[in-house]
């Protein structure tokens, strides 16, 4: 199979902010509501129809237009989607598939990094 044979569209769009109250009620004020919440990494996720926001506080952000973080794929296999984003030669940021415990049974990802240092991350909520 084709890399692009293992992911079908966009999951979510990760952003860093400094106040995660703050962008938790911008978000909620544009209609979006908070479905994730993951204390541990200061995390939370707002949806509104089929747009999913990632935010998470940290200390440093760009805090100018372009500070979107990352653009991440939805995958249902990622551990075959990176050895065949690896066969065809994309620029791995990850040396292996990554793992956290969002979500019940925890989600597998990884990185790469494309044109004009662009992350484009592909995530697989286990299931």
């Amino acid at each position: 199979m084709s890399f692009s044979d293992y992911y079908s569209g966009v999951q979510h769009i990760g952003i860093p902010t400094k106040d995660l109250a703050v962008a938790e009620a911008f978000w909620t004020k544009l209609g979006f509501t908070k479905t994730g919440d993951f204390p541990v990494g200061n995390v939370i996720f707002m949806k509104r129809d089929n747009l999913v926001i990632e935010t998470w506080q940290q200390d440093e952000v760009a805090g100018k237009p372009g500070a979107i973080n990352h653009i991440s794929m939805d995958t249902t296999d990622a551990d075959a989607a990176f050895v065949a984003a690896k066969a065809e030669g994309f620029q791995l940021i990850d040396s292996e598939v990554q793992h956290l415990a969002f979500w019940e049974k925890g989600i597998k990802f990884f990185n790469i990094e494309g044109p004009d240092a662009v992350i484009v991350e592909f995530c697989e909520i286990v299931k």
